[in-house]
This record gives C-alpha cells, sequence and structure tokens, in this order.
C-alpha cells in the first residue's frame, strides 16, 4: 500500500526503493537531459535572434499584470514566454535524470551528484534570465546567461557518459602527458565559448531593438579574435590526434578527436559564412547550436582518455561496499 506521508518526506527514496531501472532507461534518461540542455540554448538564441527578448517585460510575471503572455503581446510575447514554460520541461527531463540515476542498479554518489547539479543550474539560470530581462537584456547578464547554459550542458554531458560506464575509479589508458595536452585543449575550448559570448555581445543582434546596449562597438575586431581562437583549438585538436596516433593510443580517444575536428571544421565553415553574408539569423542560430556540440564533443575526448570498469562489490571500501556503491575522487 503506499505510503503518503513516507512518498513526500522522499519521494525520490521512495521510488528508488519500489523500482529498479534498467541500465538502458538509466542511459535514455541522462540522455534526454542531455538533448534538453542543447534544445534550450537553440531556442534561448531563437528568442533573441528574432528579437523577442523583451516579449514579457519583466519577471517573474510576463507583464506587470499578466502572469503568461497575452494576444496583445503578439509573436514576440508568444516566443518568449513559449522559452520560458520550455524550463519545465527541462526541468521534468532533469527530474528524471535524478530519479533514474537514485533508483539505479549500482547507484553512486559522484554520479547522483551531476545530476542533482543539473537540477540547481537550471534554477540559477532561470534567476539570471529573469535578472536578463530585468536589466533590459543587458549584454553581460546575457554572456552569464549563456555561460550558465553551458554549465547545465557540461554537468548534463558528464552525468550521461558517467551512467554508461562502471562504478569504480578511474584508470587512465594513456600518459599523462597526452591527458593533459587534452585539458589544454578542453581550456582552450572553454575560451572559444567564452569569446563567443563576447562576439555576440557586441555583435548586430541585441534581442530586442538597436537600443539595447553592446559590449564593444568594433565587432569585427571582436569576431577577429574569437576566429583566432578557433584556430588555436583546432590545430591543438590536430596535435592531439597526432600524439595519440603517436603512441598507439586506444581507438575511443582516436574516434572522439576525429569527431571533434570535423565538428570544428563544420562549425568554422558556418561561422566564416555568417560572417561575410552580415550574419543571417539561421546561420547564427545554426552557429549556437555548433558550439554545443563543439563543447559535447570536448567533454568526450576527456574522458575517453580513462575507463571505469564495473566494481566487483569486494573491491568497494567500507561502507560504500555494503551499500553497493562507490564515491568516485573524480568525474
Amino acid at each position: 500500500m503506499l505510503n503518503l506521508l513516507e512518498a513526500a518526506r522522499n519521494p525520490i527514496a521512495y521510488i528508488a526503493a519500489r523500482w529498479t531501472p534498467s541500465q538502458r532507461t538509466v542511459e535514455r534518461a541522462t540522455f534526454t537531459a542531455l538533448l534538453m540542455s542543447v534544445f534550450i540554448i537553440v531556442t534561448g538564441g531563437a528568442v533573441r535572434l528574432t528579437g523577442s527578448g523583451l516579449g514579457c517585460d519583466t519577471w517573474p510575471k510576463c507583464t506587470d499584470d499578466s502572469l503568461i503572455a497575452t494576444s496583445e503581446m503578439g509573436i514576440h510575447g508568444a516566443i518568449e514566454f513559449g522559452n520560458r514554460m520550455l524550463t519545465y520541461v527541462l526541468c521534468a527531463a532533469v527530474g528524471w535524470a535524478i530519479i533514474t540515476v537514485r533508483a539505479a542498479k549500482r547507484p553512486t554518489r559522484g554520479l547522483s551528484r551531476l545530476a542533482w547539479s543539473q537540477f540547481w543550474v537550471v534554477v540559477g539560470n532561470a534567476v539570471i534570465g529573469g535578472v536578463t530581462v530585468l536589466t533590459g537584456l543587458n549584454p553581460y547578464t546575457v554572456a552569464g546567461h549563456f555561460l550558465l547554459a553551458g554549465a547545465l550542458l557540461t554537468v548534463a554531458t558528464l552525468t550521461w557518459l558517467r551512467s554508461r560506464e562502471g562504478d569504480a575509479g578511474p584508470r587512465p589508458l594513456i600518459g599523462r602527458s597526452v591527458r593533459q595536452l587534452a585539458q589544454v585543449l578542453t581550456a582552450a575550448a572553454g575560451l572559444l565559448i567564452a569569446a563567443g559570448t563576447v562576439v555576440t555581445g557586441s555583435g548586430p543582434h541585441p534581442g530586442d531593438n538597436s537600443e539595447v546596449p553592446r559590449m564593444f562597438q568594433d565587432f569585427k575586431l571582436v569576431a577577429e579574435v574569437h576566429a583566432v581562437t578557433a584556430w588555436i583549438v583546432v590545430l591543438l585538436t590536430v596535435v592531439l590526434w597526432l600524439v595519440l596516433k603517436a603512441v598507439d593510443a586506444p581507438e575511443g580517444p582516436l574516434r572522439r578527436t576525429r569527431e571533434l575536428l570535423l565538428v570544428l571544421l563544420a562549425q568554422g565553415v558556418i561561422g566564416y559564412v555568417q560572417y561575410f553574408t552580415d550574419l543571417p539569423e539561421i546561420l547564427v542560430g545554426l552557429h549556437m547550436l555548433g558550439s554545443a556540440l563543439v563543447w559535447i564533443a570536448v567533454l568526450r575526448i576527456l574522458l575517453s582518455l580513462r575507463e571505469r570498469p564495473v566494481a566487483e562489490p569486494g573491491d568497494l571500501p567500507g561502507r560504500a561496499a555494503q551499500e553497493g556503491s562507490v564515491v568516485p575522487a573524480t568525474v
């Protein structure tokens, strides 16, 4: 019989005690959360590119007199309010990932923490999104909004990748110097994405109208710095691939590095075409999608350089062995 008090006190633990999802269910749930984190980036870009950033002119309500968009607000109000409603869909996907990770046959604290961190990032980004509206689309808060979306993408990707691994401690597949090169590549890719927010904050798509302030007036210079950073990332990717070939690395890291190179080249083509065609909205939107795919590919390389086999119960120390879980030192 359903114990309402117990279910209300800790619904996730209540479900976990009575249901064990398959490994495929866990992987699908975490992948769905990842897809939604990408989708929310793309739809957020659509809000800006359609000039609907102030379609709802206040927060948390849509207007001072209405919680939701009204017909008088037109298409811009519908787009902005629709994007706000997608946050609830995102929360549902994240919640499903949290439940399946917690109820898994071999739950681990590290994976649970990653899943829960998605929820807190979503909450934080919702607040930053509200501040963005209240400050009239200040480009610095817009950049912060995008970077927090990138943080969500990061933990969602890590959660998905970790859900496909075992629960033992990480074992490196290649030498330390190669791993350090991959870490440099990751840092450079992060800098590239951050530089992209500066390009966005200086470009011709402020999100509402021409009166919205911009970060820098010299958009051409900012875009050129961004392009140079992109070429540095491409160069580091090629070097990493050559080094992996030289040390006879496993196929996994090599394949992930090739995938990143292909995504970078496609992203570069879109970037140059959009620059020389005066930044058409559709190409800018595709470039935002590309930035998310680049970051996912980078994180896949980073985690492909080590493995986590399934731990045997006897290998798990102390309380973790009794619980059938392990607290990993790193993701």
